[in-house]
């Protein structure tokens, strides 16, 4: 029995699917198969009915399987306080990260890290809030960047910087005409808005008591903050951005922007990570670095924002 048998274990439970946990392996879908089924063999099971589609573990398999995701999750920490030890920013360390943050801050500090440290091996993974909360307990993932919310408890939390929410508006529509908005001015906009499950979407909605905006829901599902504000540009409805991607925007793109009035909605931007986390050394690095990324004034909160959880 190996580590590496019971890392494909996983992942053939993960995706339900050869091929496909193969690939997540980075290895041929023969190799897979051929060392689960040694592995089955020196046990004297079935991990998995392969009779099934999708391919499904049989009851002795969810055994294993939740013993083999304790052994790696032990194998990993023995890693982790080994590199500590040194010092090392070596190893693989892989972040989930909030999709409404990455494309606004990986680009400030993420190729500079990796082109001066080559050492490191960062992998980041987008995923939504209560996809990296499980990532985090089941030892996917090292770290998560998110929003501070609600319901994080049991995980510690380093606060890296705060950002206001902006309303995006389109030319056509009539707040196109304030200077600002305010929270009772969205009630006959069409609003773009992401899905339920995304907290960006669900703390304006909180804040603003915004409607369901069951017609943009209806004309796109599962859209993103950049396809929305295309949407804005080609001169229909209102959508909302986070500040750091404001910097990023054109003068002409600028022209869209309109500030909230008093109190400001702001969320917090924190990195995550469980109780018996050991890569202090790599993660206060990481920490340092993202902070020397963002404009100063973002790292503390304004005194006249609103923090949404």
């Amino acid at each position: 029995m190996t580590l590496q048998q019971l890392e494909y274990v996983l992942a053939l439970d993960k995706y339900r699917h050869f091929a496909k946990a193969a690939d997540a392996c980075k290895v041929t879908q023969p190799t897979l198969s051929s060392m689960i089924q040694k592995l089955e063999e020196e046990l004297g099971l079935k991990i998995f009915d392969r009779r099934r589609q999708p391919i499904a573990p049989t009851q002795a398999g969810r055994v294993v399987i939740r013993h083999a995701r304790e052994v790696l999750h032990e194998a990993r920490n023995l890693r982790s306080a080994v590199e500590e030890d040194r010092h090392s920013l070596a190893g693989t360390f892989t972040i989930g990260v909030l999709p409404t943050i990455a494309p606004y801050l990986l680009p400030r500090f993420l190729p500079h890290l990796l082109n001066e440290h080559q050492e490191m091996d960062v992998r980041v993974i987008e995923m939504k809030t209560s996809v990296m909360k499980k990532a985090l307990a089941d030892s996917a993932i090292d770290a998560a960047i998110m929003a501070k919310v609600e319901g994080l408890d049991g995980l510690q939390l380093t606060t890296l910087y705060y950002e206001q929410f902006y309303a995006y508006v389109s030319s056509n529509d009539p707040l196109f005409s304030r200077q600002v908005v305010k929270t009772t001015d969205f009630s006959n906009d069409f609003l773009w808005l992401l899905d339920e499950g995304h907290c960006f979407r669900d703390q304006l909605v909180k804040f603003c008591q915004l409607p369901a905006a069951v017609q943009s829901k209806k004309t796109y599902s599962l859209g993103s903050i950049e396809t929305f504000m295309r949407m804005v540009e080609s001169g229909k409805g209102v959508t909302f951005i986070p500040e750091l991607a404001v910097h990023q925007l054109s003068d002409r793109q600028r022209l869209l922007v309109r500030p909230f009035a008093l109190p400001i909605p702001t969320r917090e931007i924190v990195m995550a990570v469980t109780d018996d986390f050991f890569r202090r050394t790599l993660l206060d690095f990481l920490v340092t670095n993202i902070k020397d990324s963002v404009p100063r004034d973002m790292l503390k909160p304004m005194q006249t924002a609103r923090i949404v959880l």
